[in-house]
């Protein structure tokens, strides 16, 4: 009777170590499965990332070019306009003429530079600003006021705001003024006021 006890425990044992043993199994079969998993999923995304920077690169690339290609193209009339002023600077009336197709061009250099948003800096009859202003020397001037620019050197410029060349000018600096020192009022009227012995000389004589 003991020994059919003893059976019976020991295959109650058996089974419940088979039934543990099969759900770590299955818990080990799942983590197995989501790892598998997430493998997957971190090698898509790493192919992923891998094919956005060689887009990102390729699309950078054509961005530039494609910006160097359209400024090109907008500086090529004022070329042309260049090379008619020179061709026919041999055949110009006068001096005028000639420095009036350099002007053309000129300023049409300058509406193809606005309108990639570069700007000049207005540098003379201004303050001096180091922020815009770079100072090559200085000048007195009296009837101007002090720290103007009173010539500009070389122009500066703005590109959407930001200074890409600031303006080498010459800046007014007066000579410093010293007014002129002051008598002792106390002491000059001492100087001046008559003492007592001298009224006294006086009353006698």
């Amino acid at each position: 009777m003991k020994d059919k006890k003893k059976d019976n425990a020991d295959s109650e044992n058996a089974k419940a170590l088979r039934e543990e043993i099969e759900a770590i199994q299955k818990q080990l079969d799942e983590v197995q499965a989501e790892r598998d998993d997430l493998l997957g999923k971190l090698q898509r995304v790493s192919a992923d990332y891998a094919n956005f920077q060689k887009r990102m690169t390729r699309q950078v690339t054509e961005s530039i070019v494609y910006e160097k290609e359209h400024l090109i193209k907008t500086l090529l009339p004022m070329l042309d306009n260049f090379q008619h002023t020179l061709e026919k600077s041999h055949s110009a009336e006068s001096v005028e003429v000639v420095l009036q197709g350099v002007r053309i061009v000129y300023d049409q250099m300058l509406d193809i530079l606005r309108s990639h948003g570069v700007e000049a800096i207005h540098a003379v009859d201004e303050a001096f600003d180091p922020s815009y202003h770079e100072a090559m020397m200085r000048r007195e001037d009296p009837e101007r006021e002090d720290n103007t620019v009173l010539e500009e050197f070389q122009k500066g410029y703005k590109l959407n705001g930001r200074v890409i060349r600031p303006s080498k000018v010459i800046v007014n600096k007066l000579a410093c003024t010293e007014a002129p020192p002051q008598e002792d009022a106390s002491s000059e009227s001492t100087d001046e006021a008559p003492s007592a012995d001298d009224s006294d000389q006086r009353d006698t004589e």
